[in-house]
């Protein structure tokens, strides 16, 4: 933010500086970056609330200058369904890969040589990250790398899920 002191190096009038300094205009793509459903009306309330003007560089919305106006009610409203429908989408995509035997995420980098060797460090009571650092993947494309500490946390939950169904059966 210039201050008045910049602003007379530049030859910016005192009012001139007032007057950029109060008029602000976060600049977004389109509406949908913003927010759905009724989080993009309240956010347009709370911005015309503090003076502050919106500009989408997809073009100018008709009504977009009155928050509470039906376009940006409208607008609200399919996007919130627009991210319903892309989310149903995506699940049955899942569900028929899935069926088709396709897995869904990516390849296994545990074994049950890093899994020993992580119960192993962690009987020595080393945090996950430290644990994380001492482990090497071992196969595929993530050979010679570390695995991440959530990786590590996830194989011995498993682990210990296992272990806890296999003591009360």
């Amino acid at each position: 933010m210039p201050s008045p002191a910049s602003s007379a190096v530049s030859g910016a009038t005192k009012s001139s500086w007032k007057k950029i300094r109060c008029r602000r205009h976060p600049r977004r793509h389109e509406h949908k970056r913003l927010g759905r459903g009724i989080e993009l009306a309240m956010l347009a309330e709370e911005l015309k609330a503090s003076d502050v003007g919106l500009e989408f560089l997809t073009g100018e919305l008709k009504g977009s200058h009155d928050p509470s106006g039906i376009v940006v009610t409208v607008l609200a409203a399919m996007s919130g369904m627009e991210r319903e429908y892309i989310r149903d989408r995506t699940l049955e995509g899942h569900e028929s890969a899935r069926k088709r035997g396709k897995t869904i995420g990516g390849a296994g980098v545990t074994d049950d040589d890093m899994l020993s060797m992580a119960l192993h460090l962690r009987d020595q009571e080393m945090s996950l990250r430290d644990i994380a650092k001492r482990l090497v993947i071992t196969t595929g494309a993530k050979r010679g790398q570390h695995p991440s500490p959530a990786t590590v946390m996830r194989m011995l939950r498993e682990h210990d899920e296992q272990a806890a169904t296999a003591a009360s059966t």
